[in-house]
Formats: C-alpha cells, structure tokens, sequence
C-alpha cells in the first residue's frame, strides 16, 4: 500500500472515528404502565388495547432507546398475594405484551410495587412474554440485575431500582454501587430506573430528605440520583409518585424524579394532575451528557389511555415544578415543552 493510499485510509478511519464520538443519541423515557387489568374484574381497554399507544409511539418508536416502568403483571393466571382493604393488584392479558413491541419500547423496569402482586409465577409469565417480544427488563432480586442492549454499534446498559424486598432495593446503597460499578464498563450509555418517593397529589413537590409512605422507606431521590451518576450512570428516570416531578441535569447528565402514570386507562386516579402523562425525549452525546430534549404532553383519559394534550399543560407543570425544586436550576423549559441548557 503506497503512502497516499495509507493516509487516505487512515483519514476516512479517523472521521469515522469523530462521528462515532459526536453521534447524538434519542432516548424516549415514560413512567407507569398498566394497561388494564384482569383483577379483581376485568377492566380494559377500549380496543381491547390495541390503540392505547395511538398518539405516542410516533416518539417511542422513533427513537433510538425507549424506556418505561411496566406496573404490573403480564399474566392470564395466578393468584393474589395481596389481602385486605386499600390494596391494588394489577394483572395485565399476556396478549398485551405486543403493544409495548409495537410502541417501540426496548425496555422496562419491573423494580415496582405490582411487579409481584400475583407471585413469581407470574413474574416468570412476564418475563416470558417480554422475552418473546425481544423486550428487556430488570430489577427483580435474584434474576435480571440489568440489561445490556445494543443498538447502531452503541451499547446500552440499563438497570432498575425500586423499594420493595423483592425488588433491588434503591435504599440499599451497596448493591446499587455494585451492579454500577459492574455495568459500568461493559457499556457505552448507562441508565438506571428507579420506583421510588411517596405518592399523590400532594407529593408532586420533590423533597429534601427521605420520603415516607405506607409505612415504607420510599428513599431520598435526590441523594440517590447523585450517587447514581458519582458512580457512572448517565441518565436517570423515576417513577413512583404517580404524579410528575422536576427535572434537572447534574454533572452535565439528565435527571427526570418522577415521570408519573403514562398508559393506566384503568385502576388509577385520572383526576386533574394524576392524569398529567409526560413523555421525555432526550438527546445525549456518545460520553452520556445531556445536549436537550422535549416533553410531550398527553393527558391520561380512563378506558383509552394517554392522549396528546395540544395546551402542553404536562410540560407545563414540570417546568413550574424544576422553577420551584431544582436550585441552582440550569434548564430552560418552555411552554412547548423544549428542554435546552440556559444561556
């Protein structure tokens, strides 16, 4: 090979090399879904189901990742572990599991509190179903710790956290750093879910300190996500409220505290704000860091699911709440729901 030929080789290799590195990645972040149920009577959707993702997966499925919480079992058996009065348990048709494919969805945390509310039978069916539909998943003790997808030659690592026993237990700070420290270099982009803060209405504020509910430590959200990234994770989505929550960036990497319900037509409160459903498009470089993003807004309607909500009023709220909760607050959100650094 002569000289001029060598370096022309070596310069296509080094542009190469440069648009790796400069590539933007889209990210799609959801919260809660449960997509009807089966217990204790049947509840579902309109459709049986099949247009519960109408007008998002446009933004899921375009793109690169997307990621949600599945608050619930995909099961068409089994019985409930959960007795007495104010308890919910959530069992979802197995013939579901193709809606989230089609959505566009490549991940989804079963770290929840109705992960296991009808036992490990059908944690197993929703393991199965998932598998079947090529959808990865973890954060249930014992089996999956995390998930490593990839994707246009960029590896994806994405483990789940959440605040029951038999979840990985986000208050267990040890195991956390452990499957971090694990994950780490295995991946190019790391993301980390997490169930967790108390739930309500009257808990959309994010608090300093540990949250309370039920009797349960619902963990400190804030301390948390700054571990998360201190021990190099790159995003991070919550979940668990069932209201949304403030936004931020810290050490140039995404936070979200609490995306809220996404797609519950039923079994939920839908009233006023609980009905708010933000989706979270992201765009971060190939080192992790935040570039900007948007928050689509879709309000929840019972029996249907989430519906694009042309007031923006979801994004709305989250910005009020980041004004309010993130000091110093270095995000710009505007009344389109357009996420940019400020100036």
């Amino acid at each position: 090979m002569n000289k001029l030929l060598w370096l022309l080789v070596l310069s296509l290799v080094s542009s190469k090399v440069l648009l790796a590195q400069e590539q933007e990645i889209t990210i799609s972040l959801s919260g809660d879904i449960m997509m009807g149920t089966t217990y204790p009577a049947v509840m579902l959707p309109v459709d049986d189901g099949e247009s519960i993702f109408r007008d998002s997966k446009i933004y899921t499925s375009s793109a690169d990742l997307a990621l949600a919480n599945l608050e619930g079992a995909l099961c068409d058996g089994g019985t409930t572990l959960k007795t007495g009065k104010n308890t919910y348990a959530f069992r979802m048709p197995t013939r579901y599991a193709k809606y989230l494919k089609d959505a566009g969805y490549d991940f989804l945390s079963m770290a929840n509190n109705h992960a296991n509310d009808f036992g490990m039978s059908c944690i197993e069916s929703t393991e199965k179903v998932l598998d079947q539909q090529d959808i990865k998943y973890a954060g249930i003790k014992g089996r999956n710790e995390y998930a490593i997808i990839e994707k246009d030659g960029i590896k994806y690592g994405i483990t789940a956290f959440g605040h029951n026993n038999y979840t990985l237990m986000h208050t267990d700070l040890t195991t956390v750093k452990r499957i971090l420290t694990d994950l780490r270099p295995q991946v190019d982009i790391l993301i980390v879910s997490v169930h967790g803060g108390a739930e309500g209405k009257s808990r959309r504020n994010l608090p300093y300190g540990s949250e309370t509910f039920l009797g349960e430590n619902r963990g400190n959200l804030r301390e948390l996500a700054r571990f998360c990234i201190d021990n190099g994770a790159d995003v991070i989505y919550g979940h668990g409220p069932h209201v949304a929550r403030a936004i931020e960036v810290y050490k140039n990497r995404f936070i979200a505290y609490s995306l809220g319900n996404f797609a519950t037509p039923y079994g939920m409160n839908l009233s006023g704000i609980s009905a708010y459903a933000p989706l979270v498009n992201i765009r971060i470089n190939r080192q992790g860091e935040f570039v900007d993003g948007v928050i689509y807004s879709f309000i929840q309607q019972k029996a249907i699911g989430p519906r694009l909500d042309n007031t923006n009023s979801v994004a709305q709220e989250i910005k009020e709440l980041t004004e309010e909760d993130i000091i110093p607050n270095y995000l710009d959100i505007d009344n389109q729901g357009r996420i940019t650094y400020k100036i």
